[in-house]
């Protein structure tokens, strides 16, 4: 079920994870390095999401729409006017204020064709990224908006394809345009954070939902039974390199609870190596790739994924090779982070 609902062949899943599974314990220097910064010996379960580095950097919402506008429009002029178009005509609800969340959201209202995003941008470094996302959310909207209703409906794997683009295509280029040397590497082990999440967070989920499932056949299982196969998934999706663990994580995380949706996890690692995959081909083709982007989003609706990839991106997703070119982009951020953190944490001036 969780496979046909996101249109993709169990061929394909495992493809994925195998890639992932080879190469994640890369992502073990990044650990050890963290723990030496942060004065520990080993992480533990809640130390993994915390960064290590910290920017004081600020950018105005305006200087940040800027920024977004130059950077997509190095890659397409129509994803730039779309993004000028939710400036101008106020899309976007972004005011810091008290006991306001934080986060990012993004709705669209096929009708008017306008779309409409939630954000709070307080102009810390990652607030651009997360505007960056939103927007790329608005413009897989803006690319199908002439489709029929059922022709826009994309399952929840292609969900993140086009904002997590759009983040990425942001976030390199501040990488790249920086002053701050903290900046800098506070924006790089995020870049190393997100595959943390998705190759090992949500991996852990996926094999204890397996494991569940699993052991459910023979019967109820007690919470100790369930605190075991918990921490047994985390151990394997970590490789065991944690000091300690959340036996209770079952409990608290509401993803599990989503009955309409089981195995509400692996499509994040998907759409995460699939968007960073198509991000390295874009890379590799430069501006004439925009065309195929745009045709491949507007097909998110009524292709399977498989059929998606053949078609713009002449791939086989049952196959290694491309997620392994994906894990590698995603992982090529980590060799950076331990460069650049080799002396401790640099000094930064502030400057965005």
């Amino acid at each position: 079920e969780p496979l046909d609902e996101n249109r993709m062949s169990r061929a394909t899943l495992e493809a994925m994870w195998d890639a992932v599974t080879r190469h994640r314990h890369r992502l073990l220097p990044y650990f050890e390095r963290k723990a030496q910064l942060m004065g520990s010996e080993r992480l533990a379960w809640y130390d993994v999401h915390v960064p290590a580095i910290r920017s004081e950097a600020r950018m105005t919402y305006d200087e940040a729409a800027t920024f977004i506008l130059e950077q997509f429009a190095r890659f397409s002029p129509d994803m730039a006017a779309l993004a000028r178009r939710a400036f101008e005509e106020r899309w976007i609800e972004a005011e810091d204020r008290p006991n306001k969340r934080a986060g990012g959201f993004c709705t669209s209202f096929p009708v008017s064709r306008q779309s409409r995003i939630f954000m709070t941008f307080s102009g810390a470094p990652s607030n651009v990224g997360t505007l960056a996302h939103e927007l790329g959310h608005a413009y897989h909207q803006h690319v199908i908006d002439d489709l029929p209703p059922l022709a826009q409906n994309y399952p929840m794997n292609l969900a993140e394809t086009a904002s997590t683009f759009a983040e990425r295509v942001v976030t390199d280029a501040a990488i790249h345009h920086t002053t701050d040397p903290t900046t800098r590497l506070a924006l790089i082990e995020q870049q190393v954070l997100d595959c943390v999440s998705f190759f090992m967070n949500i991996h852990a989920r996926f094999l204890f939902e397996t494991a569940f499932y699993e052991a459910r056949r023979s019967g109820p299982l007690s919470v100790e039974e369930l605190n075991r196969l918990m921490v047994d998934a985390q151990r394997r999706a970590y490789h065991d390199a944690l000091a300690e663990y959340h036996p209770h994580f079952w409990a608290s995380k509401l993803h599990f609870y989503i009955t309409e949706a089981p195995f509400y996890n692996f499509p994040y690692t998907f759409g995460f190596l699939f968007s960073t995959g198509i991000y390295a081909r874009a890379l590799a083709e430069g501006a004439g790739f925009a065309r195929r982007y745009a045709d491949l989003l507007r097909d998110t609706g009524r292709m399977t994924t498989e059929e998606l990839a053949a078609r713009h991106l002449g791939v086989d997703l049952t196959r290694p090779d491309f997620w392994e070119e994906a894990v590698e982009t995603a992982l090529a951020p980590v060799e950076r982070f331990l460069e650049l953190s080799a002396g401790g944490a640099p000094a930064g001036n502030g400057d965005h």
